[in-house]
């Protein structure tokens, strides 16, 4: 039963806010359950682990489910059925963000069904969840009887204006240059991911150091909540098996010295395969023919686990010892390289990308705003111009499995290489940007097989991003001292090795990188090794890539969408949709174009999309019409539309028109307007001044015709005839009002005396 008051720990985070981690309160018929607090975001975590095992379960079946619930956030969900329903792929990199952490910190053999759901009940619109996660997750294992080796914690590093932050508010967020979730216990860092402005490899590892020491604070608050919550907190009795030392040994002697023959022989990846496959199954044809069927059936799971990990261990001294690789390569060495572009005619841009057995085939399509991803999560419904998705089908890897749609591992690889690209696009993105990656073959590093695939279509479609982009996945292998840092590494050197480090950049610095590492006490000093190691290998691979492409098209593809962008005012944004979006409708039907309007800083920003030039210049024409506003100081072309004696009226463009008056006709006088114009003449004009009060709009010809000596007068110099002018005409007035009175008086004199005197 919960109680109204429960038991809690707090600790401050370095940038002030105060987190609170509490159990007892909710869900206390799990095995644990914690909710942890930061502002007003509010996380709820609980952990439940079977008692028993399923017959025949050979594996961890580990599950870890974040959701939100969109009232955290004071909102409704923006899909059909308005709830909550499958994971979305922000959800699902964050439960990735906490698997990958705590999962290699249960015991090996472990196999009790284990689940982890992590809800975010509360949002505060500065604290970003996601940093808090796996704190959460952490402490509800801690205070729970579940074995676990922790506590761990994460947090966000970000580099804002040259200062490392952690877990910083959203909104500072945004002018981060690094940008880095990191997960550890107290001794060792074991996940990494984040993105990146073109940084310095110095700038990780400084980012690591900071993470680290505040990950340390959140580790000890979990272990104080531990004592706090006393009994409950005992570690369950569990019983893991282990490999009998005897069957261990025995299948040692067997295929030791086989597994190692062959791995010596540096074979591809179906010639390995199928030279493990033969060894392993003579070995089992040796053990029922020594052994018996008797024996080997008591101890059929032990003689299975005992030749993968001779083999395992057998393949991991040879590369230690013999510094060998399966392949034959050195440590640092790159499998060879071959690319290809605009492979794919009907693509906007296409690229083949061949690293040794890992091959992608990417594509890009260019759209309009239309094509924009939906983004709906709990703090906002956004779009998202920039889409990367990542394919990994069965038959890369000579498999058959059913078609299910994408999973975690292929939502996460299109996430690592996404945010690798998109540092580099153009600050102007006036396309809706798709990148497809087909693995059409993999040996290992996939993801990054995609970004480089990705950054070369990008190229070939003509999208003028700031520079090239590649990937490299680095290894290692430790026993005690012995060490080896691999690049490029295979997919058998991910399974067996002690780390997986996925780093992308230009050659000017990092834009992402991936880290998961399975040991524990990894130095700082291998750490930059291995970065140092994957900024050679990356250099590399940008040099081969450059001799396909090495910088974008200037043009598009010709059948590739153009999209031309107009700023309006926003008085016209009305005048362009028209009521109902029938001018915005009847543009489009006319001109064959996409036509979209946003309303951004007071201003209507307007976006024309098609393939065809001359339809995009018609669109153009035709809103610049509706929307036209003349400009003081334009020249124009109109029509006469009346004649008066003192000047013309002349209607343009956008239904206006103005007086050319009889003095800015020519720099000659005038006498009689009609002898110059008759009404539908064109004439040539410039506007000189708009009345304030009324928007009058006054006209001058003069103002772009030569004088009698060839040169065209300045502003400056028409203004000083124009005071001049007036001032003459001012004293002609003058002299006419003077003249013009005595004559009044004389005319009211004598009128009205001699009037008098006839009534007399």
């Amino acid at each position: 039963m919960g109680n109204q008051t429960p038991m809690s720990v707090n600790f401050e985070l370095p940038n002030g806010r105060e987190v609170t981690i509490e159990t007892g309160k909710l869900a206390t018929q799990a095995d644990g359950a914690v909710v942890v607090t930061c502002g007003k975001t509010m996380l709820f975590c609980s952990v439940v682990s079977s008692t028993s095992v399923r017959e025949g379960q050979s594996f961890f079946p580990l599950s870890v489910d974040y959701q939100e619930k969109f009232a955290a956030a004071g909102r409704i969900p923006g899909n059909f059925f308005r709830r909550e329903a499958r994971l979305n792929d922000y959800e699902i990199l964050t439960s990735r963000l906490v698997d990958r952490a705590i999962r290699p910190l249960f015991p090996k053999g472990y196999m009790f069904d284990t689940q982890i759901i992590i809800n975010l009940i509360s949002l505060d619109p500065e604290v970003m969840p996601d940093a808090l996660a796996g704190l959460a997750a952490s402490a509800a294992l801690t205070c729970s009887n579940i074995p676990f080796e922790g506590p761990i914690s994460e947090c966000r590093v970000a580099r804002i204006d040259g200062r490392y932050v952690v877990n910083p508010d959203r909104t500072l967020l945004a002018d981060a240059d690094l940008d880095l979730i990191v997960a550890a216990d107290k001794s060792n860092i074991m996940m990494v991911e984040g993105e990146a402005k073109e940084v310095e490899e110095s700038a990780i590892i400084e980012a690591l150091r900071v993470g680290h020491e505040a990950i340390k604070t959140m580790c000890d608050a979990q272990l104080r909540l531990k004592e706090m919550v006393g009994d409950k907190a005992i570690t369950r009795e569990v019983e893991v098996h282990e490999i009998d030392p005897e069957v261990l040994s025995y299948v040692e002697g067997k295929v030791k010295d086989k597994v190692l023959e062959a791995a010596r022989r540096a074979l591809d990846k179906s010639q390995r395969k199928d030279a493990f496959k033969e060894i392993k199954t003579t070995y089992k044809e040796a053990v029922l023919e020594e052994k018996g069927e008797e024996w080997v059936a008591e101890h059929k799971e032990d003689l299975s686990a005992a030749y993968d990990k001779v083999q395992k261990k057998t393949i991991r001294n040879m590369m230690l010892d013999e510094k060998k690789r399966l392949d034959g390569r050195a440590f640092d060495e790159v499998r060879p390289i071959w690319t290809e572009v605009d492979y794919l005619p009907m693509a906007h841009g296409s690229a083949i990308f061949n690293r040794g057995e890992t091959q992608s085939l990417t594509s890009l399509t260019l759209g309009t705003k239309t094509d924009q991803a939906m983004v709906d999560v709990a703090h906002s419904n956004t779009y998202d111009n920039f889409i990367l998705h990542y394919n990994f089908p069965a038959y890369s890897v000579g498999e058959t499995k059913p078609m299910r749609g994408p999973g975690r591992r292929e939502v996460g690889h299109a996430n690592l290489a996404g945010r690798s690209l998109r540092q580099v696009l153009p600050d102007e993105m006036t396309h809706t940007i798709r990148i497809v990656s087909d693995i059409m073959e993999s040996n290992g590093s996939s993801s990054m097989a995609t970004v480089c695939a990705g950054s070369l279509a990008l190229m070939d479609g003509g999208v003028q991003i700031k520079r090239p982009v590649a990937g490299i996945a680095m290894g290692m292998v430790a026993e005690g001292d012995k060490i080896a840092i691999l690049s490029d590494i295979l997919g058998d050197e991910d399974a067996l090795g002690d780390m997986d480090f996925k780093v992308t950049g230009t050659e000017r610095g990092i834009t992402a990188c991936q880290m998961d590492i399975k040991i524990d006490g990894l130095p700082y000093e291998q750490l930059e090794q291995a970065l140092d190691q994957a900024r050679v290998g990356r250099l590399h691979i940008l040099n081969e890539m450059a001799k396909t492409l090495s910088e974008p098209r200037e043009d598009l593809k010709p059948h590739a969408p153009r999209i031309v962008k107009l700023i309006i005012e926003k008085s016209f944004i009305g005048a362009v949709i028209g009521p109902g979006g029938k001018i915005i409708q009847e543009l489009q039907e006319l001109t064959g174009t996409n036509i979209n309007i946003d309303e951004i800083d007071g201003k209507g920003h307007v976006s024309i999309a098609s393939s065809d030039k001359a339809s995009i210049e018609d669109a153009v024409a035709r809103i610049k019409k509706i929307t036209f506003t003349p400009e003081v100081g334009g020249v124009y072309e109109g029509t006469v539309k009346t004649i008066m004696p003192y000047g013309v009226f002349v209607g343009f463009e956008g239904g206006r028109d103005g007086l050319l008056h009889v003095s800015e006709m020519s720099h000659s006088r005038i006498e009689n307007v009609e002898d110059e114009f008759e009404e539908g003449d064109t004439v040539k004009f410039k506007i000189v001044d708009v009345d304030e009060r009324t928007g009058k709009l006054r006209l001058s010809r003069k103002a772009i015709m030569p004088r009698a000596d060839g040169t065209i007068p300045t502003d400056e110099e028409l203004e000083e005839e124009r005071k001049a002018s007036k001032s003459r005409d001012r004293g002609d007035r003058g002299d006419r009002r003077g003249g013009g009175g005595r004559d009044r008086g004389e005319r009211r004199g004598g009128g009205g005396r001699g009037g008098r005197r006839d009534r007399d």
